[in-house]
């Protein structure tokens, strides 16, 4: 129950904060999407300014090429009235009255003149440079200019030196930036224009002066935001306008210091296609960010076709502001949409705490409708004294394996029937009629008070031979109720031990009574079967945490050279390391480690760490393998692998358990000859134990017999186990394999190994098993 609780608030929790995720997306949805029109509104603005920005140069451009071709015009009419001085006077007080003219009719144009190479349209070596000024204070006036115009300061900031490489170069205007012109004592920017005879050669040069304090005024105003502000700078990078929106002089000049710090002129994309038209406003639009006292801007300029970049700068809290409306209504509508759905997942809380609460309190069994285990259970809680006999049919897997489920549940049921009519007919001992319980599967149980031992064997006694004399007919097919039984007592509280520890004790009287072909049988506290469970139990989980915490270790025992009366092996024997216990033998967890399937995995523990200690050393050393392990696929892998990455084959010696019951033979010469390719060898530990001994030497391809200790353990007193041994020591000698001793414990054994002939002795008598290999003295070798 406490996990379903517990798993609904989980749920409860993750709806939560899923309901609060998507709101969050939504709301980040919406906002990216209010920011976008946002921005697309600050464009609109910005476009509208850019526009009427490249109007007003272009239209500048057009009127400078309109005054290059009346230069040019000009310049025919003169070439083909060159021989009258008083028709080519005629002519040029004609251009300066047209000069007059179009400088007068145009806003922001100071200046405007015709710069003629010198014998264009005058005598030979005269320069010929109408040029009209518009000062501002009064009307248009004519000043002379003798000057050559290529020293002139517009020349130098417009062609420059390369004029004859700008004539041909398709460029049609040429833009200044800001400068101060003398004459007019005014900031101005000049747009000039090659002009050219017919025959493409340079003749003169068209100007007109554009007013700097124009430029302000061509800047319009930003209205999106209170702080937004507007801005032009020349291609040199000079502020010409001023930001008209601040009211701070300090914070205005620090803005127009950034601006000119991020050096936006010069850097942009030309604004002219290959055929000369100006680029899509929106294709030229570039932004940055910029941060100026802390604050962030959103800066979006373009270069104009004179070079400037016209800018408008937002600050982004002021673009972020409009969204706060909106943030504040999800807000709201997520605080009342979360708090209607606590409220309802609390009721909903509630409601199923309610019918789990319920449901824990349905004791009853659904098919048989009988009291369940957790009745039983709850029952026995409350009991002090009280006597359970635990019925379980037999062969009921069979029954439900034959003749389906349906069949069983008419069995179970017919169980019940008879059990219930068995207590009403029969006398029993209990007083009260028992209660009957329907526990799992096949098992029932009747509980009642604790009365005398003899009593209760004479109810079961007669309940059983009842029921075995019951038939059960399913479908034309006769079924009995043959039943066996386990009783238990408990004749004091079940106290810290617990309700199910009577139902355990009769679990194991019935499993006992089954096991010696018995009807019934009581539990036996004098048997001590509990204790086992215990040390099973206890065992079992020392060994999973001694795998968990690494405290398998291989001990070495050494293995005598009789021939050479030296130490010249050594078998790697698993140990449990405790530091409360000291070292633990095999024999005490290897039974437990077989049932939990944990075997493989310590023969993969020892195989490891007995590869890496006789890595560094020159002795042979022997490793332990079960069938088991010989056909689990991983740990021949990780031999294998071990073999591959060593040059220690040679060296070393796999024990097969002859004991063992090797199923497949197969399996066992693919490892042997998987193994020896490498120069391993082959042993039969614990021969003369097993059966058909000498058809498995026939069979597998060994090197080395080791004649079990049951047999080496009594040679110097029991004649028997002489005669066996060396029959056995014959006949290995006749296959050309070598025998090793085990269990020489005592001189007088060594005698009689040495006498049959034995090539190898183990045991107690040169060395037990150790951390450290021993060496022929007793002295410790380094085991790394």
């Amino acid at each position: 129950m406490h996990t379903i609780m517990g798993l609904l608030l989980l749920l409860i929790v993750l709806f939560a904060i899923g309901m609060f995720l998507l709101s969050h997306l939504n709301l980040g949805y919406s906002q990216q999407a209010m920011y976008e029109l946002r921005r697309d509104q600050i464009r609109d603005v910005f476009f509208t300014g850019l526009a009427r920005i490249d109007a007003h140069q272009i239209a500048l451009e057009r009127q400078v090429a309109t005054l290059a071709t009346i230069g040019e015009t000009f310049y025919r009419l003169s070439r083909e009235q060159r021989g009258s001085p008083k028709a080519q006077r005629q002519f040029q007080d004609q251009l300066e009255k047209t000069l007059r003219s179009r400088l007068e009719s145009e806003v922001g144009v100071s200046g405007a003149g015709l710069w003629y190479q010198p014998g264009i349209v005058a005598p030979t070596g005269e320069r010929y440079a109408p040029y009209l000024v518009k000062d501002g204070v009064g009307g248009a006036r004519m000043q002379s200019q003798s000057t050559d115009f290529r020293q002139t300061r517009w020349f130098e900031l417009t062609l420059g030196m390369d004029d004859a490489r700008n004539s041909s170069s398709g460029v049609s205007v040429y833009w200044s930036p800001v400068y101060f012109d003398m004459a007019t004592e005014r900031a101005v920017l000049t747009l000039s224009q090659p002009m050219v005879s017919t025959g493409g050669k340079l003749i003169g040069v068209a100007t007109i002066d554009w007013a700097s304090d124009q430029v302000v005024d061509l800047v319009s105003r930003m209205e999106v935001t209170q702080n937004s502000f507007a801005f032009l700078n020349d291609r040199n990078n000079r502020n010409l306008s001023s930001l008209n929106q601040s009211e701070d002089p300090v914070l205005e000049q620090k803005l127009i210091d950034a601006i000119l710090a991020a050096n936006l002129s010069g850097n942009e994309p030309d604004v002219r296609s290959a055929s000369g038209e100006s680029q899509a406003s929106e294709s030229r639009l570039q932004t940055r960010k910029l941060e100026v006292d802390g604050r962030l801007y959103e800066l979006y300029y373009a270069t104009t076709p004179a070079g400037m970049v016209y800018g408008a700068g937002v600050p982004k809290d002021e673009i972020d502001r409009v969204l706060e409306p909106m943030r504040n209504t999800n807000y709201r509508i997520l605080l009342v949409t979360g708090s209607i759905f606590l409220i309802l997942s609390l009721y909903l809380f509630y409601r199923i705490t309610q019918l789990m609460r319920e449901l824990q309190a349905s004791y009853t069994d659904d098919l048989t409708g009988l009291p369940n285990r957790v009745r039983l259970l709850r029952d026995l809680k409350d009991r002090q004294h009280a006597c359970l006999i635990l019925l379980n049919l037999d062969r009921f897997k069979e029954i439900n394996s034959l003749f389906g489920n349906d069949c069983g549940d008419a069995v179970l049921l017919a169980m019940r029937k008879q059990v219930r009519s068995f207590i009403r007919t029969h006398s029993h001992p209990f007083g009260l009629a028992p209660g009957l319980y329907r526990l799992s599967g096949d098992e029932f149980a009747l509980l009642g008070p604790a009365v005398a031992e003899s009593r209760v064997r004479a109810f079961t006694s007669e309940l059983i031979e009842f029921l075995c004399a019951q038939v059960v007919t399913w479908q034309q097919q006769a079924l009995t109720l043959d039943s066996s039984a386990g009783i238990a007592f408990q004749k004091e509280s079940a106290g810290d031990a617990g309700p199910d520890r009577l139902l355990n004790q009769a679990t194991i009287a019935v499993l006992q009574a089954r096991n010696q072909m018995r009807r019934y049988l009581f539990y036996d506290q004098s048997q001590e079967v509990e204790k086992g469970y215990e040390k099973n139990l206890y065992w079992a989980r020392r060994l999973k945490k001694a795998i968990e915490t690494d405290a398998l270790r291989p001990h070495f025992q050494p293995i005598h050279d009789n021939r050479q009366g030296t130490h010249t092996k050594y078998e790697c024997l698993v140990r449990m390391e405790d530091a409360e216990h000291g070292v633990i033998a095999a024999g005490q967890f290897i039974g437990v480690a077989n049932k939990l399937r944990l075997n493989r995995q310590i023969t993969r523990i020892m195989v490891e760490k007995s590869f890496a200690v006789f890595a560094t050393q020159p002795h042979e050393f022997s490793i332990n393998l079960s069938y088991m392990d010989i056909i689990d696929a991983e740990t021949l892998a990780l031999i294998l692998e071990h073999l591959q990455a060593s040059n220690v084959g040679e060296r070393v010696i796999f024990e097969i358990l002859e004991s063992d019951g090797i199923g497949n033979y197969v399996d066992v010469l693919n490892f042997i000859e998987k193994v020896k390719s490498f120069g391993c060898r082959i042993a039969i530990d614990d021969f003369g134990t097993g059966y058909s001994n000498f058809s498995h030497l026939l069979k597998l391809n060994v090197d080395f017999i080791k004649i079990d200790g049951s047999l080496i353990r009594y040679l110097a007193q029991d004649h028997t186990a002489f005669l066996v041994t060396k029959g056995i020591v014959q006949f290995a000698r006749s296959m050309g394999i070598k025998t090793v001793a085990e269990f020489v414990h005592s001189e007088a054994v060594q005698e009689r190994v040495l006498e049959l002939g034995i090539d190898f002795s183990q045991g107690e008598y040169f060395g037990m098993p150790a951390p450290e290999l021993l060496s022929q003295k007793g002295q410790r070798v380094l085991a790394k």
